[in-house]
């Protein structure tokens, strides 16, 4: 261990200008770090919102460390021409040594200038669904919904998605801009049901729950429609009629809140389940076994002659 120290003096000793180099860039790390410590501790005392706190902190940390970037290439580098050299031949052999922290790096910036999505925002990319919590360098962070949970609701688990995926997958953002999402619930009635009413009935119940959200829909159909080709015509609920193997199907198709989803439609069914409880002449269908015999069930023009 003496020898070591000895060895380093003695190299120091004999490179001044390389001690004095060490010793700014030491002092310049430190000396931003306290920058950036003391900004994030005054930002915690003034800022309240999470959400806006995280933002500021990863701003003064990128900012902070892309200066310390250009103060340290100003230490070490004496002239521009050199540097621009040593960049070029450092920046095309990592491109080829390392091409997916590269590409990471590319979809970062992609992330930062484009913004397909932000922390806070429900997005799907691949195969992988969730709430982004985390936007960094290398990979971004989502909280996983759905998988084995239904209805979209949060699993716990924390997924690391590289950010070069979002050049090779699909991205879907259910929050942005447009913070609404269709969905249609299927209502299965018996043959025998009085079908007309309960259209009315559900369509009832819909336009009640859902008319909280129906004006705010249309607000935020006007804000995306300066950045996107969205053109809904009609935003209030409505229950479409179709026939399936075992009765009548009713859906009811309804603007939701991605976050919602789940609790908006347990609000129908109980509202339903109460409404039909008051009325004989309509009943749920579910798959049975049923003998049909047409002489007495059947419509007169449908039943078989005699001859």
């Amino acid at each position: 261990m003496e020898q070591f120290i000895e060895t380093i003096r003695e190299f120091l000793a004999n490179s001044p200008s390389l001690t004095i180099q060490i010793a700014e860039t030491i002092g310049i790390i430190v000396i931003l770090w306290l920058i950036r410590f003391f900004s994030v501790r005054i930002l915690q005392k003034n800022v309240e919102n999470r959400k806006t706190l995280y933002k500021w902190k990863k701003n003064i940390t990128y900012i902070i460390f892309l200066i310390g970037l250009l103060i340290l290439a100003q230490v070490w580098f004496s002239a521009i021409g050199q540097l621009a050299t040593f960049l070029g031949l450092l920046s095309a052999g990592i491109a080829i040594a390392l091409k997916d922290p590269v590409t990471d790096m590319a979809g970062w910036l992609f992330l930062i200038w484009r913004k397909p999505f932000d922390v806070g925002d429900r997005i799907q990319v691949g195969g992988s669904k969730g709430d982004v919590i985390d936007i960094r360098v290398f990979k971004f962070t989502v909280l996983e919904i759905g998988n084995w949970v239904d209805a979209d609701q949060s699993t716990g688990r924390v997924i690391h998605i590289p950010n070069h995926k979002i050049f090779s997958e699909d991205i879907a953002n259910y929050t942005s801009d447009f913070e609404w999402v269709w969905n249609e619930m299927g209502v299965l009635l018996t043959f025998e049901s009085d079908w007309k009413k309960a259209k009315l009935i559900l369509q009832e119940i819909a336009d009640q729950v859902c008319e909280e959200f129906v004006e705010q829909a249309r607000q935020e159909v006007k804000r995306a429609e300066k950045s996107y080709l969205i053109q809904y015509r009609y935003l209030t609920p409505i229950v479409y009629t179709n026939v399936k193997d075992s009765g009548i199907n009713l859906t009811i198709r309804y603007l939701s809140d991605p976050r919602r989803r789940r609790s908006i439609s347990q609000m129908l069914w109980e509202t339903i389940l109460e409404r039909f409880a008051d009325h004989d002449n309509i009943d749920f269908a579910y798959p049975t076994i049923r003998y049909y015999n047409n002489p007495t069930e059947g419509k007169p023009g449908t039943i078989p002659s005699a001859d």
